[in-house]
């Protein structure tokens, strides 16, 4: 109990240094919410767009794509807002020696590298993100229930926990080679296709994305479940999904951070 204060402590702390600096360059954090912003436009534009020439995709309608595009865009600012600087910048400092000062501070090296910073505009856009959930779901005449409502906030957090594994892995590759700029950004094109139904693929694209890189699972199971209920059988493989990528991260993490020299040594 001792050790989640200290750490809940020590994650307060970070998080007002965040809104203190985001404070000092208010211009710069209104440009990029508003970039945020337009993002999560276009791709509601382009569900409006692409149901103009068709009625359904893979037997989805415009308000269940919505719900599935909805809920990767809650996912995605969530990890912007807790994770994405933090790891970004990981990979420079790893290659500069500025990492031997998160390996000086009072906490886990891993928690400390992930947490240190939030990003406000990705918690500004969070909530709208949520309000088109609940926007589609209002016009899909959906009524969840409570069980339903919190199996769908757990299925989310586990999404958020399998995109953080997977850009930690990537990123923590950098402890072997001079860079991984060029995998940090191949994470995003991977990212684009939990905005497509699992119906819509089919052969060797469903066995990468949906069991060996889980992204569809990622929005198709929460989406699913204020649609139909509880599915266990994607349910559970989303959960064991969730905890198997975090472990293999955390073990990546660690037999790096035994390959790393201090700028000192």
């Amino acid at each position: 109990m001792n050790s989640l204060a200290h750490y809940a402590r020590l994650w307060l702390a970070g998080a007002r240094y965040s809104v203190i600096r985001t404070m000092m360059f208010r211009a710069d954090f209104i440009m990029w919410s508003l970039v945020e912003l337009f993002w999560m436009g276009v791709n509601l534009l382009l569900i409006a767009v692409v149901y103009q020439h068709t009625d359904s995709i893979a037997g989805w309608g415009p308000w269940e794509m919505t719900l599935i595009v909805g809920t990767s865009m809650l996912v995605q600012r969530l990890l912007m807002g807790l994770f994405w600087t933090n790891l970004f910048e990981m990979g420079r400092n790893v290659r500069s020696g500025h990492f031997d000062f998160f390996m000086a501070q009072p906490g886990s090296p891993l928690f400390m590298v992930s947490t240190r910073k939030i990003d406000l505009d990705g918690f500004l856009n969070a909530p709208l993100a949520l309000a088109v959930v609940l926007y589609a779901a209002h016009r899909l005449g959906l009524h969840p229930s409570a069980a339903q409502i919190a199996l769908y906030a757990i299925f989310v957090l586990c999404g958020l926990a399998i995109h953080y594994s997977t850009l930690l892995i990537l990123v923590s590759l950098v402890f072997w080679l001079q860079s991984a700029k060029g995998l940090e950004g191949g994470y995003f094109g991977v990212n684009e296709f939990s905005r497509l139904p699992r119906e819509a693929l089919r052969g060797v694209a469903a066995v990468i994305f949906v069991y060996t890189l889980p992204v569809i699972i990622v929005t198709n199971v929460p989406a699913r479940t204020l649609l139909h209920g509880i599915e266990w059988g994607p349910a559970l493989w989303l959960i064991c999904a969730a905890v198997f990528w975090l472990t293999v991260a955390v073990i990546v993490f660690n037999r790096g951070l035994r390959r790393y020299s201090s700028a000192s040594s």
